[in-house]
């Protein structure tokens, strides 16, 4: 029976019970498997995904949707990913196009990196800013920041959740109230009783990715990473909006290395909703 060509291929929805194909296709890609953020989107989001009649997946991503249920005010596109064997066929193409469609006329946003980026700028997604991703042993040196952080409760959840809102431009309760279950660490900054920053760093292989770091201002920022980076003994990871040059700065005097720059672009929008000057990482760059 003839193997059916890609452009035949149906694109169907994903779910959880697709986690180690999604796994094995970062992989193949030699990419890290993330089966811990993986198993994250796939529940937090919607995971699209091509079938290979050979076994396994063709091509995926997730899309990440926040807002008021069913009426999202923006989409976050993720973990575009099409396996070794069936690349530069216009796989990738076709199912962001797919994904593009769906979301009709929901904004979109996303994180490219240089090779991507051509896709997403043929289908229309413009570049409107830039993240620095670092990572490295967190050595602390210099002066320590003044502003007091502790570990998250549960009663802070809802603070948490405004103060996320407000900064980010829109609902993302679905995913915010996960991380206490996703991640290692959730801490907050707080002054006379308000919370004024949080941030959570979560496992991806032998890192600990910092993500979301939300916070009224870089000394603020800058003692939520040396909170987190107190408590464990991984290496740290993050991705820094480049507009935030003096936490950048203070970043790599304490250890960590830029890696690599990731466009952020976006689709149906010409900025990203929110306070960016308060919104120093993302949670990940898959979800915005």
């Amino acid at each position: 029976m003839p193997t059916p060509s890609l452009a035949a291929l149906p694109i169907r929805r994903l779910t959880l019970r697709d986690l180690t194909a999604c796994a094995d296709l970062s992989e193949d890609r030699g990419w890290p498997r993330e089966e811990h953020k993986w198993g994250f989107l796939l529940t937090a989001g919607k995971g699209f995904g091509i079938d290979d009649p050979q076994g396994g997946l063709v091509a995926a991503c997730v899309v990440t949707e926040y807002g008021a249920w069913g009426q999202p005010d923006l989409g976050a596109i993720g973990m575009v990913l099409v396996a070794e064997r069936h690349a530069r066929q216009g796989v990738g193409r076709r199912l962001m196009r797919h994904v593009v469609s769906t979301m009709g006329t929901t904004p979109l946003t996303l994180h490219a990196t240089p090779h991507g980026r051509p896709l997403y700028e043929e289908l229309g997604f413009k570049v409107t800013g830039r993240a620095e991703m670092l990572r490295g042993r967190f050595v602390p040196a210099g002066p320590e920041p003044g502003v007091s952080t502790r570990a998250a409760t549960a009663e802070d959840l809802p603070r948490i959740l405004r103060l996320d809102e407000e900064v980010f431009g829109a609902d993302r309760t679905p995913l915010i109230t996960r991380l206490p279950a996703f991640a290692d660490q959730l801490r907050v900054a707080e002054e006379n009783g308000q919370i004024i920053g949080y941030t959570a760093a979560w496992p991806n292989m032998d890192t600990h990715v910092v993500g979301p770091l939300i916070a009224r201002d870089s000394e603020t920022a800058k003692a939520l990473i040396a909170s987190l980076a107190a408590h464990t003994d991984r290496p740290l990871r993050t991705d820094i909006d480049v507009r935030h040059e003096e936490l950048l700065a203070w970043a790599k005097a304490q250890g960590l290395a830029s890696v690599a720059f990731n466009a952020v672009m976006t689709y149906g929008i010409t900025d990203l909703p929110g306070d960016w000057s308060r919104r120093f990482a993302p949670l990940t760059v898959a979800a915005g």
